[in-house]
């Protein structure tokens, strides 16, 4: 039973209170599931006085969700028509029916599939007085052609200064392109925010797949990566031998 707006404020607010990370599971992001987004944002801004930072928390959490969601639809579109997801040339034929059911329309007659295949979306807020966090996955690592191509978006994402830019040379094929992550990108250039601060990883470890937000509420939080690039400076150690024993952890900041 869906709660009220004031019923919903009013245990965001207390979770909020006490700290507690938040999250919220969706197979579709209705038009109730954005408004859980809108307060949870809303409510843990409000809490450390950055509620100027509500339309790029906002906006970035329901751009990550809907782009995890096509993700999963993927899946089950792949499961439907029989396809080897591995298999290069079940992988391209695929895609073909991706992208023509990738409109909001077509999406809504996929969740019971979603929900038979247990392919949900998590979004994850933990954060203290320095920064907000908000994690996206999907309970799923990628391919290896996937994230190829994925890093081949994030690097077109810090190429563009705008949308319309975005738009003028990508035309209508914007969804395979990654308009999500490129917006993402955009959001968080235009809001005076590190394009770094936007990650995506996969891990077949822990199956799944998570793009990542860091979004600063105070001049004294340091981004993951600038600690990285800080310490392994330090240890002077190649990228790919360090990355395997570095630990961040964001509660080193914000300590009371």
């Amino acid at each position: 039973m869906k709660k009220t707006e004031s019923e919903l404020i009013s245990i965001i607010e207390d979770a909020i209170d006490k700290n507690n990370i938040i999250s919220m599971k969706t197979y579709l992001l209705s038009d109730y599931g954005e408004k859980i987004l809108h307060i949870i944002a809303e409510s843990i801004l409000k809490k450390f006085n950055k509620i100027d930072l509500l339309e790029i928390s906002y906006s970035s959490a329901k751009e990550l969700v809907i782009n995890a969601t096509k993700a999963n639809l993927k899946r089950v579109l792949y499961r439907e028509q029989g396809l080897d997801i591995n298999n290069p040339e079940h992988y391209e034929k695929g895609l073909i029916a991706f992208k023509e059911n990738l409109k909001e329309e077509k999406l809504l007659a996929y969740k019971p599939l979603f929900k038979k295949f247990d392919l949900p979306v998590t979004a994850t807020f933990y954060y203290n007085k320095d920064v907000l966090n908000i994690k996206v996955k999907n309970n799923f690592p990628l391919l290896p052609i996937e994230e190829e191509r994925i890093r081949d978006k994030f690097k077109k994402a810090t190429s563009f200064t705008s949308l319309i830019d975005f738009f003028m040379e990508y035309g209508d094929s914007t969804e395979g392109a990654g308009m999500g992550i490129t917006m993402v990108g955009i959001l968080l250039d235009q809001s005076g925010i590190n394009k770094h601060s936007f990650s995506l990883y996969s891990s077949e470890k822990y199956n799944e797949t998570a793009a990542k937000i860091e979004i600063p509420l105070s001049s004294n939080y340091v981004s993951k990566r600038e600690m990285f690039e800080k310490e392994q400076k330090i240890n002077g150690l190649e990228a790919d031998e360090f990355r395997k024993n570095f630990n961040y952890n964001y509660k080193q900041f914000g300590k009371e």
